[in-house]
């Protein structure tokens, strides 16, 4: 089967190089620009890839940029590799991963292992490594790098436009609501360098986070799977529930403020399960995706929709 890749990004400047780089030998490479201004677009052309550069005076998404590269796909084109222009695919990633497809025609979408690349240079790039190592088997979704089937995607009409965040997973609960699965193979599928070096951005991915919970739980929670609600629910009770009803309480009897005890205690059980630092950053990171998940909410309420929600 013939193998087409996608590239999304906007200023990566280096990285972006690196990610073309990686695609010597796939034929077409389509790289979807938003408005670079570091040479980007120059930068694909002399790799010869396909240059499509976004209408940037509508609303930006990462969704939106993907369908323009889905769009441009020639004719006959069967399975498309997805990279974020900050990503570097894995030699024999391509081959292990089609060699599946060719096993298993019900499946539509294949992934592998995501490494940060230098995860050693900050708590948080850690932490997203950690976050990337998911197990090995069916899946309920992939994220932005992955191989799939074009006419699959078609089907379901490709990714949502407007969401901001999460497409990728909202994508394919439609995926598999046609009866197609997802999977993720024993394989190094790509190395990303999230450069998250200070914890506002971090903070900020975690909102970003928790807008996306909110908004998949709003458009698919009420079927079977109950898509996004318990992540949502529990941002909602730690990062809101929680500490205004102790603050309420505290109105009452200051003793009430002991109640706040159960965010350490929260933090102890957690850290049985995945070590201390994995466990303080999420107790922390519910009121960042309450934040988020409240954004949302606030934003529906108001008939808009919330801009993209940037963290680099």
């Amino acid at each position: 089967m013939s193998v087409a890749a996608i590239v999304i990004g906007r200023n990566e400047g280096a990285r972006l190089i690196a990610c073309l780089d990686a695609l010597r030998g796939v034929a077409p490479v389509i790289y979807v620009d938003s408005g670079s201004t570091d040479g980007s677009v120059a930068a694909a052309q002399a790799r010869g890839a396909r240059v499509i550069a976004l209408d940037m005076t509508q609303p930006f998404t990462a969704a939106r940029a993907r369908n323009a590269g889905l769009a441009a796909l020639p004719e006959g084109a069967e399975l498309v590799q997805f990279l974020d222009g900050d990503c570097v695919m894995q030699p024999g990633w391509l081959a292990a991963a089609r060699t599946f497809l060719d096993a298993h025609p019900d499946v539509a979408v294949v992934c592998g292992r995501r490494r940060e690349m230098q995860p050693e240079a900050s708590p948080y790039n850690a932490l997203i490594d950690a976050e990337w190592d998911t197990p090995v088997g069916e899946a309920r979704a992939c994220g932005g790098d992955a191989l799939m089937r074009v006419d699959a995607l078609r089907a379901v009409g490709g990714y949502r436009d407007d969401l901001i965040a999460g497409e990728e997973p909202e994508m394919c609960v439609r995926l598999r609501a046609k009866g197609w699965r997802i999977w993720r193979i024993d394989a190094e599928m790509t190395a990303h360098d999230a450069q998250i070096t200070r914890f506002g951005q971090w903070w900020r991915r975690s909102v970003r986070a928790g807008h996306a919970f909110a908004e998949g739980a709003a458009l698919h929670g009420a079927g079977p799977e109950r898509h996004w609600v318990a992540e949502t629910r529990r941002a909602l009770i730690w990062g809101v529930g929680v500490p205004v009803a102790i603050l309420l309480a505290a109105l009452i009897s200051p003793w009430s403020l002991l109640g706040l005890v159960v965010y350490p205690l929260q933090i102890a059980r957690l850290a049985r399960r995945g070590g201390l630092r994995w466990a303080l950053f999420s107790v922390i990171g519910k009121f960042a995706e309450a934040r988020g998940a409240v954004g949302y909410y606030l934003s529906r309420l108001r008939g808009g929709r919330r801009r993209l929600i940037e963290y680099k």
